[in-house]
Formats: C-alpha cells, structure tokens, sequence
C-alpha cells in the first residue's frame, strides 16, 4: 500500500506541473458552462424594431411606446412607406418592423376592431420567432389592458409576414453557418496539423534546407487546401440549393469571391497555429478548442448576438465566422450586392492581413 500510495502521490504531482492538463481538468470546465450559461438562452433583448404609423394617434403611440419600455426591443428608426421596408432589413438595422393600420384609433373606438402587421426578418428563423411571439403578447397584453368595455371588447388583429424566409426553414440559418464551420475547420485545422507534421517527424529541416524559402514552403502546403476548401465551399451551395431548396438569390460570384477571402483567412490562421503547435495533437486541440467551439456559440451560427451580455457580444467580434455568416446570408437570401456587406468584407480582409504577417513573421523567426 505505500509503493501504491507513493506512485498515486507521484501521478499528483506530475498532474500539477503539467499547467496544459490543470487548463484541460479546470479551465475547460469552467469557461464551458460559463459560455452555455449566458450563450444557451431562448429568451430575447435589444430587439431592433422600425415603426410604420400610418395612423399618428394617441392609439397608436402609446402603442408603440409600450413596446420600447417593455425592456425586449429598441427603436430601429421611423419609416413613412413601404419601400423602406426591405431597405431597413438589407441594412441589417432592424429585425421587425411594426405596421400600424391608417384610422387605428377611430377602428378602435368606432368598430372595436383594428390591425397591425408585423414584418419579420426571417433570414435566422429562430429569432425571428422569438421577436414575433414577443411583440404579439406585449401588444395583446396591452390593449387587453385599456379594454373599456368588457361587453364590448377590443379587437386588435395582428397579422404576420416573414421576409426572405416565409416558411421559417431552419436550413436557411444553419446552411450559411455549416458553411462558416466547415470552412473554418478544414482550412485552418488540416493546415495546422500538415504543417506541424513535418515539424514532429523531423523532416522540416529538410524542406528548409532545400532552394524552397519558408514563404515559399507556406505557400506550397496551404495552396492545395485553396482549392479543395473552395470545393467545399461549392458543395455546401449546390447542396444546400438541391437538396434543402436554399436560394441563392444574389450574385453567385460575390458569393465566391468572399468564400475565398474566409478561406484565405482560415487558412493562414491554420499556419499561425502551426507555429506555435509542436506536435500535430496540440495543434489539433487548439484548433478544436479555439475556432470550433466559439464559431458554434459566439458566431450567431445558432444563438443569437443580441441576447448574449455585453462583454461576449465584444469577444464575438474578434470571430472571423460571425461576418461571413452575415456575409452569406445578405447573399444568399436578400440578394444584397457589395454596398451593404463592405464593412465586414473589410473586417475580414483586415483580420486576414493580420493572421497572414503574425504567420510569416512567426515561421521566420521559429523555424529560421
């Protein structure tokens, strides 16, 4: 029992100097169940919201401002037509818009009746649900609330419209986000781990030896994966067209002129985990551990951003996957062109840039 007791005692002590597997036993824990925590939610907040009053009356305006003090939703802007409808959702600056009837408040007290349409954003179907089902109960609590006349009772139809995706397939949302996934892990994960092949088997030292120059030796094991991930990219599309029936409305070469700067980018943070990665099972942890895990949660891939706290809706910023799946879905279903998606193309080209200089310099300078 003391050589078992003193051999116990040893695999302790080589537990703790080990700091990799203190973050594996305590560490990973601790940020998973923090993470799902606040990230797994169905419950709503800051829901952008535009207002079309066609009515302007005490009605409707103490309407409109009981949706803005129930703490769920914000003002998205004022809109005085129709056309300004799909402008606002294109922009990605509202979610729903709110339509009052002309004559709500004469309706109301005239016929006890009156409508409002809520035009929803269905290009992620579960929050456009979610703000739907909000909105309803509010604006029938309230009126419920003002009826004057028990015998007599206010009738308020709200009626219900879903923009870019009337049936609330859920095909339309994971489809972009399979796409930011599967793109993420092949070029950046398969890179790494290529790369830190030669390291671990000893054969780096080769190739470095060789006429090759390192860009030139990057070069060479990350174009090959150029091309299968824009293969990739390309099979998501056509199946997603095919077999789920999600449209490409926009333009199909935006669309791959963007994928290859994803891919780009993916890819030379594969390099830049290489360099830092010595054997092919750290490479594969970090890139399992840093880039799977927050594009599934922090990226809008399933849960929303909005209903996140404040500091990780600031982490999921720094998320590659987060702007191309806004990227892919004002393609693919709105049909929007280059003017509205600029600001992310050109987070996407900055970060690219970045991963590119931090992975060169970092190649350089380890394996020179």
């Amino acid at each position: 029992m003391s050589r078992f007791f003193g051999f116990v005692k040893k695999e302790f002590q080589h537990i703790f100097r080990d700091v990799r597997t203190l973050v594996i036993l305590f560490g990973l824990p601790i940020v998973m169940i923090i993470l799902f925590g606040y990230v797994v939610t169905t419950e709503i907040r800051d829901v952008e919201v535009g207002i079309w009053d066609r009515s302007m009356d005490q009605a409707s305006i103490q309407a409109t401002q009981k949706i803005f003090s129930s703490g769920y939703f914000v003002p998205a802007g004022y809109l005085d037509r129709e056309e300004q409808i799909g402008e606002l959702f294109r922009s990605g600056r509202a979610k729903v818009v709110v339509v009052f009837e002309t004559d709500f408040e004469k309706n109301l007290k005239r016929e006890n009746r009156a409508s409002i349409r809520l035009i929803t954003d269905a290009s992620d179907a579960n929050s456009a649900q979610l703000a739907q089902n909000y909105l309803q109960g509010v604006l029938m609590n309230y009126f419920q609330s003002l009826n004057p006349d028990i015998n007599a009772p206010w009738s308020v139809q709200v009626k219900s419209r879903m923009f870019y995706n009337e049936e609330l397939k859920g095909v339309y949302m994971f489809v972009p986000g399979l796409m930011a996934l599967i793109l993420m892990l092949i070029s950046a994960l398969m890179t790494s781990v290529t790369i830190t092949r030669e390291k671990e088997f000893g054969t780096m030292e080769l190739l470095l030896a060789s006429p090759l120059k390192p860009r030139e030796i990057i070069l060479g094991k990350v174009t090959p994966y150029v091309f299968l991930s824009f293969v990739n990219a390309l099979t998501i599309i056509l199946l997603g067209f095919l077999v789920f029936k999600v449209p490409v409305v926009g333009s199909l070469w935006l669309l791959m002129l963007e994928c290859m700067l994803y891919i780009t980018l993916a890819l030379s943070l594969g390099v830049l985990i290489s360099t830092s990665a010595k054997t092919q099972q750290v490479a594969m942890f970090m890139s399992m551990l840093g880039l799977m895990l927050p594009t599934i949660l922090l990226s809008g891939f399933i849960f929303p951003i909005d209903n996140m706290p404040l500091i990780l809706q600031w982490f999921s910023s720094i998320m590659p996957a987060r702007w191309f799946i806004v990227i892919v879905k004002n393609i693919m279903l709105k049909g929007t062109g280059f003017v509205y998606i600029w600001k992310e193309t050109l987070i996407l080209l900055g970060m690219t840039l970045f991963f590119i200089l931090a992975a060169v310099k970092r190649f350089n300078v380890r394996l020179k």
